[in-house]
């Protein structure tokens, strides 16, 4: 018998000497079978010919107190897209009444945001007084609030907007506890390795402690479960597809991993192009002139992810190549682009080499 749930097959296997039935997880891209024909006795008897024959790979199962901050870390992401969705919903109702609020305040709902939208939201029409509510650096835009915030909203309106905001602070207050309660676990976590973990991630540009957790979440610790870091970055799916037929490419779209990890992964790559100085965005400002932004964010996330593997494999802190590293690399490529530069000026160029001082 098998069940088939979610891209997954999960096979028991009955171990006759001891007794015992264990359960192997497979990925059912892994076990296709005849396109033309398809029923459930038909995939049941394909599965258990190809495990006969030793031809079912088992699936990445992370161990049991990885799999409990994976579930703590999934549900912060659940969080995130739940209070992007509100803070959505506040921006287009705001916008429904007129009120641009966002064209002038970089975070509509910052601290300087909240507390106009709840003054909107009890009733203060008079736009002068709420841009006083202002904090901060917002103070120096007055003037802008006040022609932002004169809008018209019913009474229908200030009440749902009071209801948006009273829920975004509610999940706001749950990210919170979420993130303290993650905290928790890596802490007190079985495995001994799991905080130095993610202490050794964050040594990574554009990791920081959330992103961290995830990436120790989704994959684990223990980097022998992935012969190679080529292997987990296709696990992952951060590396390039591979469909080619008569010597021909049809395709190179990545693959579908893990998603949790691809979006943590980009969201990194992400933070490390503003680090300058670093190899991250030595190498992001390299690819993005061939390939674009977001194809260049996708092959530093592929990097990042490969750094991490060795990190964790050597159970060392990441050391940087440095910003000049490609310059380094290639002395010579870029020495003999300069001169081309120079002479596509009209500048003849007398090349003589400089012995370093003892």
């Amino acid at each position: 018998m098998a069940i088939e749930s979610t891209g997954v097959y999960w096979r028991p296997v009955f171990n006759l000497r001891e007794g015992v039935m264990e359960v192997l997880l497979t990925n059912a891209r892994d076990a296709k079978g005849y396109k033309a024909r398809k029923t459930d006795v038909i995939d049941a008897e394909w599965l258990a010919d190809l495990l006969r024959h030793g031809l079912l790979k088992p699936s990445f199962i992370p161990p049991l107190p990885i799999r409990e901050l994976r579930d703590l870390t999934r549900y912060r992401e659940s969080l995130v897209r739940e209070q992007t969705a509100l803070a959505n919903r506040v921006q287009k109702l705001s916008e429904s009444a007129h009120i641009k609020l966002g064209q002038v305040a970089s975070d509509a709902l910052g601290v300087s945001g909240k507390l106009m939208l709840r003054a909107l939201a009890a009733g203060e029409t008079d736009a002068e007084q709420m841009s006083h509510l202002a904090q901060r650096t917002l103070k120096r835009k007055q003037p802008q609030l006040q022609q932002a915030l004169e809008g018209r909203f019913t009474p229908a309106q200030r009440w749902i907007l009071g209801q948006l905001l009273d829920q975004y602070d509610h999940v706001e207050a749950a990210l919170q506890s979420v993130a303290e309660r993650s905290r928790q676990e890596v802490d007190s976590s079985a495995d001994p390795f799991v905080p130095e973990a993610v202490k050794l991630l964050d040594t990574i540009p554009g990791i920081g402690e959330t992103v961290a957790q995830i990436i120790v979440a989704e994959i684990g610790v223990d980097m022998e479960r992935f012969s190679t870091a080529n292997h987990l970055a296709s696990w992952a799916g951060m590396c390039p597809g591979n469909n080619e037929s008569a010597g021909k490419r049809k395709s190179g779209k990545t693959t579908k991993g893990s998603r949790y990890v691809r979006a943590a992964l980009v969201q990194a790559a992400w933070a490390a192009r503003q680090q300058k100085g670093t190899y991250l965005a030595a190498q992001d400002k390299r690819l993005v002139r061939r390939m674009g932004k977001k194809k260049a964010l996708v092959a530093v996330g592929h990097s990042i992810l490969v750094i991490a593997y060795h990190v964790l494999q050597n159970r060392t802190p990441y050391q940087d190549l440095g910003g000049d590293y490609f310059e380094r690399r290639n002395v010579d490529k870029q020495r003999k682009r300069l001169i081309r530069q120079l002479e596509s000026l009209g500048v003849k160029v007398t090349v003589e080499e400089v012995k370093e001082a003892a």
